[in-house]
């Protein structure tokens, strides 16, 4: 059965650059991992039972610690990533105020095999970030999700208009 998850990109536009919000996944895996290691925020849902838009807003306030912007929201579409689980993506233009304020905890097995469970956030950091720091550091899978956003807001892919 194919997962599901749905997520929400923050963005602004600062001297002519567009910049994105994204999270650090957090956990001991990720912790001394920078590129393909950051996310938009987002989380699994059952299609059946909830809308995207509404775990969008919801798991950003999760993993980010603050409420979800306000504003009008775009559709990024859909990507697939590496585990086959389906992402919904929306954007959202945000103010520069926006910050990581504090994210959920997950419970984990760590180390893998130990039968010890420890609590970590589930994104440990966010910030802006211009877009090809942000392409290199999204987990690929993601990645497209940039390029969409450049095309719905109609700027020149290639760099600030």
């Amino acid at each position: 059965m194919t997962r599901h998850s749905a997520g929400l990109l923050a963005y602004r536009v600062q001297a002519g650059e567009l910049l994105v919000f994204l999270g650090h996944m957090g956990g001991p895996f990720w912790a001394r991992k920078d590129d393909a290691a950051w996310s938009i925020p987002k989380g699994e849902y059952d299609p059946n039972v909830e809308e995207p838009e509404a775990v969008a807003a919801r798991e950003f306030a999760e993993e980010i610690g603050v409420p979800a912007p306000a504003g009008a929201w775009l559709e990024l579409g859909q990507v697939r990533q590496r585990g086959g689980k389906v992402v919904t993506a929306f954007a959202v233009e945000a103010p520069a105020s926006l910050s990581y304020v504090a994210s959920n905890l997950v419970e984990l097995e760590w180390p893998r095999g130990s039968g010890r469970v420890l609590s970590f956030p589930e994104v440990d950091r966010a910030q802006w970030m211009p877009l090809e720091p942000a392409r290199r550091r999204l987990v690929a899978a993601q990645a497209p999700l940039l390029d969409r956003l450049v095309t719905a807001l109609g700027r020149d892919p290639q760099g600030p208009r």
